[in-house]
């Protein structure tokens, strides 16, 4: 079994690949005060209810939030007798990246770098969202060329709820026009059908900048099966994409 961690800002996945398919996949708040011991229960118990050993011959993680990354790791050491591998750059596994420092490229932007040259091909755009939508480019030659980061559309649309007193929250889908009817309606049309004029806008700069029009773009992260439709950029989802990339990345960091 391999164990493939992906901590984020607001969520972490945990996927358990048992060498043909992804036998579980879990979704747990990135919570700062969570300990080594509650780590231990919640998966056991995860575990039981999805009728799987809580073993592994494998740990790889990725994070964007270093402070959470010695709980996971030690839990990873302790509790299921694995020397973790924790992905940080691109030179790690063969990326190059045309970026300033190299270093500051996210870990899941990374995976999502390999795992989308490895599915897809290259040149390749993933729009990954989540606490951040971000961009990530792929050239011609398979080089991480770069790309771009938005605020993502729940902090967003949260943001706004919080600011102005008469505005409710709302659930984040596309509605049926763009000129709304009702507050909610009009939340609705400008929160996901001008964020998705935003991404459309953004991949198509993108793309023009490529000089490939038929780049394919790909989008993955909790949020992007909301947009799949109503953004004319995005060809197809894939919410394996980042914990895929990870997987992937196992091999070439052990």
């Amino acid at each position: 079994m391999l164990w493939a961690i992906d901590i984020g800002n607001t969520q972490t996945a945990v996927g358990i690949w048992n060498g043909d398919a992804w036998a579980a996949v879990w979704r747990l708040d990135t919570d700062h005060l969570r300990t080594e011991d509650e780590l231990a229960v919640h998966f056991k118990a995860l575990c039981e209810l999805d009728g799987i050993p809580k073993t592994a011959d494998q740990v790889v993680m990725g994070s964007v939030v270093p402070s959470i990354n010695d709980v996971y790791l030690d839990y990873a050491r302790h509790r299921l007798g694995v020397e973790p591998l924790l992905l940080q750059t691109g030179a790690q596994v063969g990326v190059d990246v045309a970026y300033q420092p190299p270093t500051a490229v996210g870990a899941d932007r990374i995976a999502n770098a390999v795992a989308v040259i490895e599915k897809y091909g290259a040149p390749a755009v993933v729009v990954d969202f989540g606490t951040a939508t971000t961009f990530d480019v792929i050239d011609a030659g398979g080089v991480y060329a770069g790309g771009s980061i938005l605020p993502g559309v729940k902090v967003s649309a949260e943001a706004l709820a919080g600011r102005a007193a008469k505005l409710p929250p709302i659930e984040l889908k596309a509605p049926e026009r763009a000129i709304g009817r009702t507050t909610v309606e009009s939340l609705e049309s400008g929160i996901v059908l001008g964020y998705a004029g935003a991404v459309d806008s953004l991949a198509g700069r993108i793309l023009a900048e490529l000089g490939n029009p038929d780049t394919p773009v790909i989008s993955t992260g909790g949020l992007g099966s909301v947009f799949l439709d109503v953004c004319q950029s995005i060809q197809s989802h894939d919410e394996m994409l980042t914990l895929d990339g990870l997987r992937m990345c196992a091999d070439r960091l052990s």
